[in-house]
C-alpha cells in the first residue's frame, strides 16, 4: 500500500498548522491512501482465480452442440500445459471441465464468476475471451450454440460484438455480411440474431476487421482505433496472468501492429 497522500497531506498540515495540522493532514491522507488501495484491489483479479470457472465454461462450450470432440479435449489439455498449472490446479481444471459438460448445464453463474474475476480489467477480459475462442473454433466453423455462449461471455465482460469480431479476425477468420466494419457487424448475425459461420480468410486477417473499423473510416478514426486497441492488448499491463495468456496478448499486439501497418501502407499515411 502506498502512503503518498499521507505524506503530502501531513507536510501540508505541518506548514499550515504546525504539528497538530500535520497529524490531522496525515490522518486525512491515510484515508485517501486506504480508499485508493481498496479500489485497486477490487480492480485487480486474484492470481489463479479464473481456473475453475474458465475450464467449466470450456466444458460447457464443448458440450453445447451435443458432444465433446477429441479436438476440444486436446485444446483443454494444451491450455493446462501452456498455463503451467500446478498438479492441484490441473485437477481442479479437469473437474471443472467435466462439470461444465454435464447435460443442461447453465453457464450463467460461471460467466458471472469470470466477470467478477475480471472486474474492471478489460486487459484481462481479452485473454479470457481468447482462450474460449480457441475452443469455439477448435472444430472449424462454430455452430450457433457455441457462438451463443461466446457472445454471452463477451457481453458480460463488456466486450462488444465488433471487438469480438476483431478478436476472431486475429485467428484468421473473416465474417460474412461485411468487411469487419460497423455496418457489417449487424448483418453477420442475421435478422433473427442467428449466426453466419466465418470462413477462413485466404490472405490472413482483414486488417480493418482486426482494428474493428469500417473500410471507409478516415485517418483520424483509424489512428484512434489503433491507439485504443494497442493500449488494451499491451502485454505489459497483464501483471499476474499466466505466461500463456501473456503470449496471447503479445500475439494480439503483433496482429494489431501488423494490421495498422498494412492500412497505413495502403492509405499512404504515417
Amino acid at each position: 500500500m502506498s502512503f503518498t497522500y499521507t505524506i503530502w497531506f501531513g507536510i501540508f498540515g505541518l506548514l499550515v498548522g504546525h504539528m497538530p495540522g500535520a497529524v490531522v493532514g496525515a490522518v486525512i491522507g491515510f484515508i485517501f491512501d486506504n480508499l485508493r488501495h481498496s479500489q485497486r484491489r477490487q480492480a485487480t483479479p486474484e492470481a489463479g482465480g479464473f481456473v475453475g470457472p474458465l475450464f467449466t465454461l470450456l466444458g460447457a462450450v464443448a458440450k453445447s452442440d451435443g458432444r465433446v470432440s477429441e479436438a476440444e479435449i486436446a485444446v483443454a489439455e494444451r491450455l493446462m500445459t501452456r498455463m503451467g498449472l500446478t498438479a492441484e490446479q490441473r485437477a481442479q481444471a479437469v473437474a471443472s471441465f467435466n462439470a461444465g459438460k454435464q447435460p443442461e448445464f447453465d453457464v450463467t453463474r460461471t460467466i458471472a464468476e469470470l466477470r467478477s474475476w475480471v472486474g474492471l480489467r478489460r486487459d484481462h477480459a481479452f485473454p479470457v475471451l481468447d482462450v474460449v475462442i480457441e475452443t469455439v473454433l477448435s472444430e472449424g466453423n462454430p455452430g450457433p450454440e457455441k457462438m451463443s455462449i461466446l457472445r454471452q461471455l463477451a457481453f458480460a465482460l463488456r466486450v462488444s460484438d465488433m471487438e469480438l469480431m476483431a478478436l476472431m479476425a486475429m485467428k484468421g477468420y473473416a465474417w460474412n455480411g461485411g468487411a469487419g466494419g460497423t455496418r457489417g457487424s449487424r448483418q453477420q448475425y442475421g435478422h433473427s440474431g442467428g449466426y453466419v459461420p466465418p470462413q477462413r480468410a485466404p490472405q490472413g486477417p482483414d486488417p480493418y476487421a482486426v482494428l474493428g473499423i469500417d473500410r471507409n473510416a478516415d485517418e483520424r478514426a483509424i489512428k484512434r482505433a489503433y491507439r485504443k486497441l494497442i493500449s488494451e492488448h499491451h502485454p505489459d499491463r497483464l501483471g499476474d496472468l499466466p505466461e500463456d495468456m501473456r503470449k496471447r496478448a503479445e500475439s494480439r499486439a503483433s496482429e494489431i501492429n501488423a494490421a495498422y501497418d498494412r492500412i497505413k501502407e495502403a492509405r499512404g499515411f504515417k
